[in-house]
């Protein structure tokens, strides 16, 4: 039922963002139009409501436009300006209201709705295939079902493809995908889209030259960006190669879980692959009992959760530089003797010698249980 919701939201909210980019693409055109012939222009959605004007427009009455909308005639001339069925598809959808004297008021305003009809059947079928791939990515649709409407929107169903999930912290929204667009440049047939406020869906379609370590550096290329760009945070974990259209939601599948593991065990890095997981991949299976079981022998009634950040540094730091006791200490700007007295204290508390490496690779896997049980307490 959560999956359902989850669902049920995400597409609420690409519909919500995708008419508010048709709205903007729209006031964008009437502002040129006024620009260019000094007349107003209004564009009237179904409701009678501005959807999108150049000035503080009048809109004719209710009823004037409801008599307008059930007559035959495609224009009509009222107090408040001239107004123009505009279709979207095969039904007149908008009214647009065009104010204004001169010779070439009435060509204008054919013209104004010629342009507006052509943006509105390119954004409705762009908007449709971007709904397409949404659909395939969360399994909605059968195998059968993604042959029928690749044909119809003109998608190689053959082409290599990898998923790729940018999840941001804080800010999201409109200037993370300009900057996505920005770094994918001409490339249309990628597909770029928000599944919420802070995560970003690509499907990258990949050149015969470009491998797994290409997809990694796209990964790198994009918390670079967003970090430099637009000062935001983020972490972006990609899937493996998948070479047909069917295999997309197992790819988004696969994404999903590298950036859940990644961010439960590897937490100090900002680029997840799923074929990059180590361990993590294998923890991750294991039933939350075993790994309680686990840490109880292991440490018995102490916790990991008791270290403080300073230990846990020099720990990370210590297992960082292979055991090395003098790495260590140049690398913490700390006196060697110093470095062996913090650790005979970890000794002391837990039992274990982490100057060895068979205690060393048993504390560390307490540590990456101990965080996976967390993350699971905290879900």
């Amino acid at each position: 039922m959560r999956a359902i919701a989850r669902s049920y939201l995400r597409a609420i909210l690409f519909k919500r963002v995708s008419a508010m980019k048709l709205q903007q693409v729209l006031k964008n055109c009437l502002l040129r139009w006024k620009e260019i012939t000094g007349f107003d222009f209004c564009l009237l959605n179904e409701q009678n409501d501005i959807f999108a004007a150049t000035g503080l427009s009048s809109p004719p009455a209710g009823s004037i436009l409801e008599s307008f909308k059930n007559s035959e005639a495609s224009s009509m001339q009222t107090d408040s300006g001239c107004l123009y069925k505009v279709t979207a598809g095969d039904d007149p959808a908008y009214i647009l209201l065009v104010q204004g004297e001169g010779e070439s008021f009435e060509t204008t305003g054919k013209l104004a709705v010629c342009q507006v009809e052509t943006l509105l059947s390119s954004y409705s079928g762009k908007s449709d295939r971007n709904r397409v791939m949404q659909d395939i990515l969360f399994g909605r649709l059968s195998s059968a079902e993604i042959f029928v409407r690749a044909r119809q929107f003109h998608i190689n169903t053959g082409i290599r493809r990898a998923v790729l999930l940018v999840k941001t912290e804080g800010v999201g929204g409109e200037p993370v995908l300009e900057t996505i667009r920005n770094i994918f440049g001409s490339r249309n047939k990628d597909y770029i889209g928000s599944l919420d406020e802070n995560t970003t869906a690509i499907v990258h379609e990949l050149k015969d030259v470009e491998e797994s370590d290409d997809i990694e550096s796209i990964a790198c290329l994009l918390v670079d960006m967003l970090n430099t760009e637009v000062m935001i945070k983020a972490r972006v974990s990609y899937s493996n190669i998948c070479s047909d259209l069917s295999r997309l939601p197992d790819s988004y599948i696969e994404a999903v879980t590298a950036f859940e593991i990644g961010r439960i065990f590897f937490a100090d890095r900002n680029v997840f692959g799923y074929s990059h997981l180590g361990i993590g991949r294998l923890l991750y299976q294991l039933p939350v009992e075993v790994c309680e079981m686990f840490i109880q022998e292991i440490l018995g009634d102490e916790s990991l959760n008791s270290l403080d950040e300073e230990t846990l540094n020099i720990i990370r730091t210590f297992f960082e530089n292979n055991l090395n006791l003098s790495e260590t200490s140049r690398k913490l700007y700390v006196h060697r003797n110093t470095l062996v007295y913090r650790l005979d204290k970890i000794e002391k508390k837990y039992g274990l010698d982490i100057k060895t490496f068979e205690d060393a690779l048993t504390f560390k896997l307490a540590m990456l249980v101990t965080d996976y049980i967390n993350s699971k307490n905290n879900a």
